[in-house]
């Protein structure tokens, strides 16, 4: 399925973690096609993750609200709420 094909009323947004395999860095990114936007990031077509490639998907979480959604990508991008993702996925990371 397309990104054009999904719509906001069908209520899909996704909030996801990927792992570089080359730098071992985390990225945070939310969507509303997770699978579309997986396979962008392994083709390259993201400017911020293009020279990270490349990754392993380590985490994602379900919204049904599109503002949910976003804010806990903001929240996972802050200070505090990567300290709390190093925790919770403390093993998946080896830390």
């Amino acid at each position: 399925m397309e990104t054009s094909d999904v719509s906001p009323k069908d209520n899909r947004y996704y909030v996801y973690i990927l792992l570089s395999q080359k730098d071992h860095r985390l990225y945070i990114g939310y969507t509303i096609d997770l699978k579309s936007r997986l396979v962008s990031h392994a083709r390259g077509d993201n400017i911020a993750t293009k020279d990270r490639r490349p990754f392993k998907l380590i985490h994602y979480e379900y919204f049904m609200n599109m503002h949910d959604a976003k804010a806990r990508e903001k929240f996972l991008k802050s200070g505090y709420g990567r300290e709390q993702l190093k925790q919770f996925l403390k093993n998946t990371l080896g830390s």
